[in-house]
C-alpha cells in the first residue's frame, strides 16, 4: 500500500510540475503566467509530503511508552516553509504585474517591448 501511495504523490507532483511548467511557457498574460508559477510550486509541496510519508506512522508527538513510528518533522517544517515562500513570491510578482500594467497599459509580454534590453 505504500509503494502505491508513493507512486500516485510522486505522479501528482510531477504532474502538477510540468502543468505549471506548459501554462508559464504558453501564457500571454502576466497574471496567468504568475498562476502557473503557483501551480508549478504546488507540485513541490506534494512531492516533500510523499518523501516524508510513512505508513502506519504516527504525528511526530513522542510520549513515554510509544512504540509507534513518527513522521520526520523536518519534511513537514519544509513543506510549512516551501508554502510560505511559494506565497510571499506570488504577491511580488503579482504587484510587479499591477505596477507594469499601471506604467505601460498592458500585461501581454510580447507587447512590453520597453522593458526589453
Amino acid at each position: 500500500m505504500t509503494g502505491v501511495v508513493s507512486a500516485a504523490c510522486y505522479g501528482v507532483a510531477a504532474w502538477l510540475l510540468l502543468l505549471g511548467c506548459a501554462g508559464i511557457m504558453r501564457s500571454r498574460h502576466l497574471v496567468h503566467t504568475v498562476v502557473s508559477l503557483s501551480v508549478a510550486q504546488s507540485g513541490t509541496y506534494v512531492l516533500l509530503l510523499a518523501i516524508g510519508y510513512q505508513d502506519q506512522a504516527a504525528a511526530p508527538i513522542v510520549s513515554q511508552g510509544q512504540s509507534q513510528p513518527v513522521v520526520d518533522p523536518m519534511v513537514q517544517a519544509m513543506t510549512l516553509t516551501d508554502i510560505v515562500v511559494s506565497a510571499t513570491i506570488t504577491a511580488l510578482l503579482l504587484a510587479l504585474t499591477l505596477q507594469i500594467s499601471r506604467r505601460h497599459g498592458t500585461v501581454d509580454p510580447d507587447e512590453l517591448r520597453a522593458l526589453r534590453g
